[in-house]
């Protein structure tokens, strides 16, 4: 930070001298932005700490609305923006780019940063951290996982003391209304899938929910709160919740288990085994009792067992709490640049048991075909189960293994895939029991 952007920002900060309120710029107005004016508009209470002065939107005059302060300026122009230095940008706009260019710069001119983008902190996280750090400004992103959920600063500030060990968590509300609605209905995907993008829980393309990319990105900032470990996003392995049916839900009622998509990530003495994708968890758990677009998360220490946290994951209103709180919190000038992420590396694995589940054209053998290609790979059965009513030419059954190296199962189902008795490919899901 400049000299001039420096005592700017202690003055408005400073318990001893007059203050003024921060100067805030808002870049992006649509679900969340909308929302984070709206909570700054009906506090008047806050208007002596925080003041609106800008607010960045492509084509922003239809975005134009009567309740904001007329004396806001509506810019669809950044160059207006960055010329009014801004004490704290707040970016709402999505994306990778040009988020990452408009942040850097802003950084660089002596702003501090809000943001609830967790792909651009998946991206560029290790880097933004850094350059906060160097210029002696924030970067603070509560929003960025678990919605309106304070984990963020939960972990940092109220589990400092310990030496955490893991992460594990639902931290797509998406697929968690898709699956706990299959698990109360008995529908398959599609018709569930569909409904949740009629009432706005899901994209138009859904892929960065169903295959696992937005919880594999809010991982990443949940690794380094936790960890101070930056680990790639595209190195975390991700299962797809698309091949999880309606009979899957009904084994897994016979096992006393659900089907959530589950994001983890443990630290081990070579690095850190991380994995987002559907698993099965107990029905009693937090994770089996966890419905609708709700996040649980649950964060374990090596002092203090585990933690929960909960709340809405998602939404306007919910979202921008976490940003309207990471800008409060600036104004306690709190932690300026002191955190920094190294890198992480993904590892294998531990050993778990699996449930697996086949779809097959029915003909004699077929069990003692599986079993043999399981032993192969020193993969031990624990239970077949076989519910009746389905047809011949698309029976469904399950088997569940001890625990075992996934390497070794996935040896297995790549030798058993090759028969031509498949009606779908096999499915493996860990269970977290």
């Amino acid at each position: 930070m400049n000299a001039t952007a420096q005592s700017a920002f202690d003055l408005a900060v400073s318990t001893s001298a007059p203050r003024r309120p921060l100067r805030v710029a808002l870049l992006g107005f649509g679900t969340v932005g909308q929302s984070v004016a709206r909570i700054l508009a009906e506090r008047p209470e806050l208007r002596d700490r925080l003041q609106l002065t800008h607010v960045y939107n492509r084509s922003v005059s239809r975005k134009r609305v009567d309740w904001v302060d007329g004396d806001v300026n509506w810019s669809e122009d950044l160059a207006e923006i960055f010329a009014s230095a801004p004490d704290i940008v707040v970016e709402v706009m999505g994306g990778v780019e040009p988020a990452f260019t408009v942040v850097k710069q802003a950084m660089e001119q002596g702003a501090s940063i809000v943001t609830a983008n967790k792909m651009l902190l998946a991206a560029h996280g290790r880097e933004l951290l850094k350059l906060a750090s160097d210029r002696g400004v924030q970067l603070r992103f509560e929003a960025s996982v678990a919605g309106g959920v304070p984990l963020i600063h939960g972990v940092r500030e109220g589990l400092a003391g310990d030496q955490l060990t893991g992460v594990a968590g639902i931290l797509n509300g998406t697929c968690n209304y898709i699956l706990s609605r299959m698990a109360a209905t008995n529908e398959d995907i599609t018709p569930v899938l569909a409904d949740a993008q009629r009432l706005g829980y899901a994209e138009a393309d859904p892929t960065a929910d169903v295959d696992g990319h937005d919880a594999a990105a809010k991982l990443v900032v949940l690794a380094g709160i936790a960890f101070k470990r930056f680990v790639n996003s595209d190195a975390i392995p991700k299962g797809s919740i698309r091949a999880v049916s309606s009979a899957d839900f009904c084994y897994a009622r016979r096992l006393d288990a659900t089907i959530r998509q589950i994001s983890e990530i443990q630290a081990r003495d070579d690095g850190f085994y991380a994995f987002v994708g559907p698993a099965l968890v107990p029905n009693h758990s937090s994770f089996g009792r966890n419905e609708g677009a709700n996040n649980v998360i649950s964060i374990y220490g090596r002092y203090g067992g585990e933690s929960a946290f909960s709340g809405a994951g998602a939404g306007g209103p919910a979202t921008a709490v976490a940003v309207v709180s990471d800008l409060l919190a600036l104004t306690h000038r709190l932690h300026a640049g002191s955190e920094e992420w190294q890198p992480g590396q993904i590892v294998a694995p531990p050993a778990r048991p699996y449930y697996l589940r086949f779809v097959v054209k029915d003909r004699p053998g077929i069990l003692a075909t599986i079993a043999a290609a399981l032993a192969r790979q020193n993969v031990n059965l624990d239970a077949v189960l076989q519910e009746p009513g389905y047809p011949k030419d698309a029976l469904p059954f399950v088997i569940t293994v001890e625990a075992c190296e996934e390497q070794a199962l996935r040896a297995a189902l790549e030798e058993i895939g090759k028969a031509e008795w498949h009606a779908e490919p096999p499915l493996a899901l860990p269970m977290l029991l």
